[in-house]
């Protein structure tokens, strides 16, 4: 999943969701070493990619 984000959607706005009420937006930042890193308004959110069961652009 990492190298796959990485390649399509770095710099993209993204909803990310990890099951049950965690859902997370916001543009990605980086990802590397099992963590995805967004950005929501000038805040940061560091994500384990081994949690993450789909993403999504941001309509």
């Amino acid at each position: 999943m990492q190298s796959f984000i990485v390649k399509h959607y770095l710099g993209t706005e993204l909803d990310i969701y990890c099951g049950g009420p965690d859902t997370f937006k916001g543009t990605v930042e980086s990802c590397a070493d099992g963590v995805l890193t967004i950005n929501k308004d000038n805040r940061y959110t560091h994500i384990a990619i081994d949690k993450i069961i789909a993403v999504w652009e941001e309509k």
